[in-house]
Order: C-alpha cells, then sequence, then structure tokens
C-alpha cells in the first residue's frame, strides 16, 4: 500500500511505463573526476539541497515520488548514516549532479537516485559519477549494487548502467498516476 503523500489529491496523468531492474557485482576502480570538479558526501541538515537536485534532475523524467515526501519522512532516508547523499560540484560551487547511494541492507546497496543537471549532461560526467557511486558501494562492504530506471528516465540511462556492467535482472510494467503539478510540460494530458 503507497503512503498517503503518493496519492494524488487534484488531477493526474496516468502513466503506463516499464521499469528495469539491474545488478552488479563488481566493482570499478574509482574514477579520476575531471580537473575543477569533486564529489562530496553532503551530512545533515541536507534537505534543502537535496530537494533542490532532486527536482531539477529528475524534473524531466519525471522524478516526483520524493517531491510530495514530508520532510521528516526524507529525513529519515537521507540523513541516516548508511545513506550517502553525494554530490558532484564545479570549482566555483555549482551543483553538477548528485546520487543517493543506500548500504542499509547488509551488504545489499540500492543506487535510489543518480543524475546530472541538464547543463551537465553529455559532458563526460555521468560515467564518472557512476563509476563513483559502483566504487563506494563496493568499498563500503557491498555484495551487490542494485538500481532500476524506466522508460520515463533519459534515453541513455540503460545503456548507461549496462556499459557500466549492470545486467538486467527483470523488468515490470506498471501505471503511475502522477500529479500533474509533477509531470513535464510536453508529458502533460491536453
Amino acid at each position: 500500500m503507497l503512503p498517503a503523500w503518493l496519492h494524488p489529491q487534484g488531477s493526474s496523468t496516468r502513466f503506463e511505463v516499464g521499469v528495469t531492474f539491474l545488478e552488479t557485482r563488481a566493482s570499478r576502480p574509482a574514477p579520476v573526476l575531471p580537473e575543477g570538479v569533486s564529489l562530496e558526501r553532503v551530512l545533515p541538515p541536507a534537505l534543502p539541497l537535496y530537494r533542490k537536485l532532486y527536482r531539477e534532475v529528475g524534473e524531466a523524467y519525471c522524478w516526483w515520488m520524493r517531491r510530495p515526501m514530508p520532510d521528516e519522512k526524507l529525513a529519515e532516508i537521507v540523513h541516516d548514516p548508511d545513506v550517502y547523499f553525494m554530490v558532484l560540484w564545479q570549482a566555483d560551487g555549482t551543483p553538477l549532479g548528485f546520487y543517493e547511494l543506500d548500504v542499509r541492507e547488509g551488504g545489499d546497496a540500492n543506487l535510489a537516485y543518480f543524475g546530472l543537471l541538464p547543463a551537465a549532461i553529455g559532458h563526460g560526467l555521468g560515467r564518472a559519477l557512476l563509476d563513483s557511486a559502483i566504487s563506494q558501494a563496493f568499498a563500503a562492504g557491498c555484495w551487490r549494487l542494485r538500481v532500476n530506471t524506466c522508460t520515463l528516465d533519459h534515453p541513455r540511462a540503460l545503456t548507461n548502467y549496462q556499459k557500466c556492467g549492470f545486467v538486467i535482472q527483470y523488468v515490470v510494467q506498471e501505471i503511475w498516476n502522477v500529479p500533474d503539478e509533477y509531470v513535464p510540460a510536453e508529458l502533460r494530458r491536453l
């Protein structure tokens, strides 16, 4: 059963979404980030930055489930010591992207969210960021790293995961009723 905040209160758009579940059991070497770019863990209080990046990175791909989540519920996740909220920064302090790595399940890690801001796409940063997440999961003692993507994500998401060693485990078809306030303009019903 879905939490109350995930039930649309107003108008919503129905999507038939294919969700692909992948995993890897092989680490990757920690990448060398491009000059002028750093990756840092953001420690509590992290909610304002997390919400900003979640919205800006995922807006075009219909990321919405964390947007209506109450602060206290989101803080339980993001502020947990076994959840890594990692931000990719430009030297001038501009965020470029982020990932949320959850290692709370005793070595069975989950890359819950991963992505770049629109201006950072196409500059080779995604591969370095993904390699960093994989390396970090296995350095933390994990035996497996899971991730999922869907047909609403960036068109290269699935291919990029596979290029980094993730293997498809299964695909499920889901129906999402997304509140219209979280649906990108180009995907809204007319």
